[in-house]
């Protein structure tokens, strides 16, 4: 394929633009078993039969009304594909997870979060299958002449030319792990396998695609996929894992919209927990950087990171992380149960990933929630951020900075619609990690759009606002 395939900017679809997701990662928030259950999920006698008429995946169906109430618009999908444990060692990826139901449950799901306006987006894991996927497992009979062979990244013992029947072939470990073999991406037949399972989902009503572990996958291979998908569906959009690295560079080479922007939430939760707004500042000018090309995927936390109630290190500097995530240019997303202020920490060891992906609660979070003061700032900020669409590419201007304080000028890029006159000139965003009163300059702007819950509002004083300690504001 030509490197005209896929042009060297990618254009996002225009959805896109006003989208604001809530992630969800399915097999924690419903209860899942740890381990897929053994037998046929279409067998209801068999264990994976009788996990599938659970139908577990539709306790999420309620949950959208939650999502909308949110302000969101996206619902971001972990791993829903039949699976071994976690989810990211996928078997059959066009089949559902029977832990999580059946494929009627998906397209239930699917149906209801569309009836609301909300678009469905799935976790591609392409990067690697689970050792019980049947093309691996076959290959001590197959031997390396077969398809199934092509797939993977194998060494066989003393030669394809010695091998016997039973033989099994040394494989490549994705991160040295040993039930997720990497898939071989130079073979034509896994591009064929991953725009043929990207196409099968999204002709049930999929909009977009999470493509976990880009950062392993030589970028040049979406070329041979992503033009294949947008052929069919050009309204699709897809972003990357990545975590580090040239993320512009990625997204060009690779033809994707957009990657994770992990330097980003790095950036956000430590320079508040260590008072340092320099390290945030630096971020901010290479994430300036990068929007001259494409709109990263943002966030604070996720099915990988410790809970950022819990990162920050004070609940009092939850709700600058917030305003940073929702007022910041980007595509947002907020994690089930940031909303809800739920603490959790990430730990490297097996089974470190449970207490940062819990099942929700039966019911809805209500109005007398512990989390409630915290889901309603959300709720504030989203609907902000719905008044200001601009804010998407927005263009960033620092005004002030020390390691404590912060003032950032954002302003609509040119080319954007800026629905009233008075959004024209931009916000201001004020953070203040100070233990007292603190002036930042605003460039003139004291109207207060938003601010920090339980607190003083800012007030305007010779071109700028005083902020309460720990404060924050944006201001018109």
């Amino acid at each position: 394929m030509s490197d005209d395939a896929v042009p060297l900017v990618p254009h996002e679809p225009a959805w896109v633009r006003h989208a604001i997701a809530w992630h969800v990662f399915p097999l924690g928030a419903v209860g899942a078993q740890a381990l897929r259950p053994e037998g046929d999920p279409a067998d209801p006698s068999s264990p994976a039969g009788a996990a599938a008429g659970e139908h577990r995946l539709l306790r999420l169906v309620p949950w959208l009304d939650h999502l909308v109430r949110l302000g969101a618009n996206v619902l971001q999908l972990g791993p829903v594909l039949d699976s071994m444990s976690h989810g990211y060692d996928t078997v059959d990826y066009l089949r559902v997870d029977p832990r999580l139901g059946t494929e009627e449950d998906l397209l239930t799901l699917i149906g209801q979060a569309h009836a609301r306006g909300v678009k469905v987006m799935l976790d591609g894991v392409f990067n690697h299958t689970g050792i019980a996927h049947p093309a691996f497992a076959r290959l001590a009979q197959e031997g390396p002449s077969s398809a199934g062979a092509r797939m993977y990244r194998l060494t066989w013992p003393g030669g394809e030319q010695a091998w016997a029947p039973g033989t099994a072939p040394g494989y490549e470990r994705f991160e040295g792990q040993d039930w997720l073999p990497a898939l071989n991406h130079a073979s034509p037949e896994v591009a064929d396998l991953v725009a043929g399972v990207m196409e099968h989902w999204c002709e049930r009503g999929v909009d977009g695609w999470r493509l976990d572990a880009a950062y392993a996958v030589d970028p040049v291979f979406w070329r041979s996929v992503l033009p294949r998908v947008r052929a069919w569906f050009p309204q699709v959009y897809v972003y990357g894992e990545v975590i580090h690295g040239d993320y512009a560079g990625v997204v060009q080479a690779s033809g994707m919209d957009a990657v994770t922007q992990y330097e980003l939430r790095q950036a956000v939760w430590h320079s508040l927990a260590d008072a340092n707004l320099y390290e945030l500042d630096w971020t901010l000018t290479r994430h300036a950087e990068m929007l001259e090309r494409f709109v990263p995927w943002t966030f604070v936390g996720n099915h990988d990171t410790t809970r950022i109630a819990s990162a920050v290190g004070s609940r009092r500097l939850l709700g600058h992380a917030l305003a940073l995530l929702l007022l910041l240019p980007g595509t947002p997303a907020v994690y089930y149960g940031d909303e809800e202020g739920l603490e959790a920490v990430k730990e490297e060891r097996l089974g470190g990933d449970d207490a940062i992906r819990p099942p929700l609660p039966a019911a809805e979070w209500d109005e007398h929630s512990p989390g409630a003061p915290t889901r309603h700032l959300h709720a504030e900020l989203i609907a902000l951020r719905r008044r200001l669409p601009w804010l998407h590419d927005a263009v960033i201007e620092r005004l002030h900075l020390d390691n404590r304080l912060l003032s950032l000028a954002l302003r609509p890029r040119e080319g954007s619609c800026v629905a009233a006159q008075e959004e024209a000139g931009g916000v201001v965003l004020v953070l203040s990690l100070e233990d007292h009163e603190a002036w930042l300059p605003t460039g003139g702007r004291g109207r207060v759009l938003a601010g920090a819950h339980g607190l003083d509002p800012a007030r305007p004083v010779d071109g700028g606002v005083v902020l309460p300690p720990t404060g924050w504001a944006v201001l018109a």
